[in-house]
């Protein structure tokens, strides 16, 4: 099946699903698109009983697809650019420190949590899992994920202070959370010794190196934005700026997540109130929305769809049930420390540290991080695992996290 096949059907079975969705389902559009897909994909697996066929060809599809190609070295560079583009970097810097501290120090903690109580879990329940893998696990699963978060926290109504703070978080922890990943894969694929001093100075290049990149070339795109006024050559330029930012990143080993990052924020700020007219703030703004729903249209599809490919059983249920509880525990630590620590300094929104736990989704990027691991048993027992915790955290926390905001503020 040809690139333009894959992208004409993805795009034909989103817009069907989007317009049930919408008319029947009524569920947030992302949510709606992921329940569709995942029950699509249970019934292909029953007709699949009986005709084989259609599930193999099913499979083959995703297969095609590759997700975590698809996500990892495409559509993330448009969604983290679109996320970022829309956020207020003033609100961001008011809350800078706490956002700091859980997007480094809390995912480096609830990675260790995770580590070591999914080795534990993994132990009993008889899979024979190396805890190196279980820490690429902590890695992968840890970083909450800010097309989930951002897509859901519009409609939930949380505190303005908490919202900046989950945003931001998310926004930033992911790509922490992907460079983190990757140095413990490249050390579980070359056999070697687990040090802290190597994990740190690659971890500091891939973060720092990503960091700088997105200011010089969110400066630059600034610079060609303020000599123009076309909002076709303006979009343009943005567009390229996301995409070819994001490339060159992966291209020199930094962390592309981060460099796409700044870069949205330097120009959906400075670019915004100081380079662009009305009319192409206007037309920016709704290039980059429409842009950011066609591609979480077709994430949350694919995420649905994904459970095709699982190998399912009763023990790796078992498992994933578990991982959910290892997870959220881990989330409540990691969130419990750093605002503990900064009480002292400054106040927070009551109940914060439960809607920063509950309000931490993980989506598409655990899945696609899961799906990138080397083929084998670890893998497969990983993606079921993996799998399970995002499917419950978009739709068990993703759906409730507007009642529970409101019934803390109750209580």
């Amino acid at each position: 099946m040809g690139f333009f096949e894959i992208i004409a059907l993805l795009l034909t079975v989103a817009a069907f699903f989007s317009f049930l969705n919408y008319r029947f389902v009524k569920l947030p559009t992302t949510i709606g698109l992921m329940v569709i897909g995942l029950i699509t994909s249970l019934v292909l697996v029953v007709i699949g009983r009986f005709l084989p066929q259609v599930n193999d060809w099913a499979i083959f599809f995703l297969q095609n697809i590759r997700l975590d190609q698809t996500l990892l070295h495409g559509m993330l560079s448009v969604l983290l650019f679109a996320g970022a583009l829309h956020v207020n970097i003033n609100d961001l810097r008011s809350q800078y420190r706490i956002i700091g501290l859980l997007a480094t120090a809390g995912v480096v903690v609830s990675t260790f949590l995770v580590g070591a109580a999914s080795w534990l879990m993994f132990d009993r329940l008889g899979f024979d899992i190396p805890f190196l893998y279980c820490l690429i696990f902590g890695a992968l699963i840890s970083p909450t994920d800010p097309v989930a978060v951002l897509g859901i926290l519009k409609s939930a109504g949380a505190p303005k202070s908490l919202e900046s703070k989950i945003v931001g978080e998310s926004l930033f922890n992911d790509g922490v959370g992907v460079a983190f990943f990757l140095v413990l894969l490249s050390i579980a694929a070359s056999g070697e010794g687990v040090t802290v001093g190597k994990v740190g100075v690659i971890f500091i290049e891939e973060t720092g190196g990503g960091a700088l990149l997105g200011l010089v070339s969110g400066m630059f795109a600034y610079w060609l934005l303020k000599q123009v006024d076309n909002y076709q050559v303006e979009v343009l330029i943005t567009l390229a700026l996301a995409t070819g930012g994001y490339a060159l990143a992966e291209a020199l080993h930094f962390s592309a997540p981060i460099a796409v990052v700044v870069a949205g924020l330097l120009v959906g700020n400075r670019g915004r109130s100081l380079a662009m007219s009305v009319e192409t703030t206007e037309r920016l703004d709704s290039f980059w929305e429409l842009l950011d729903e066609i591609m979480n249209a077709v994430l949350f599809l694919l995420i649905g769809l994904e459970v095709l490919v699982l190998e399912l059983s009763p023990l790796k249920f078992a498992a994933a049930s578990l991982a959910v509880a290892i997870v959220l525990g881990s989330r409540l630590i990691s969130v419990a420390l750093p605002v503990a620590l900064l009480k002292k300094f400054r106040k927070f929104s009551p109940h914060a540290v439960k809607i920063l736990t509950w309000g931490g989704l993980r989506g598409g990027i655990s899945v696609a991080l899961a799906l990138s691991l080397p083929a084998g048993e670890v893998r497969e027992i990983l993606l079921t695992v993996t799998y399970g915790v995002v499917v419950f955290s978009i739709l068990a926390q993703g759906l409730t996290i507007g009642p529970v905001l409101k019934r803390l503020r109750q209580g």
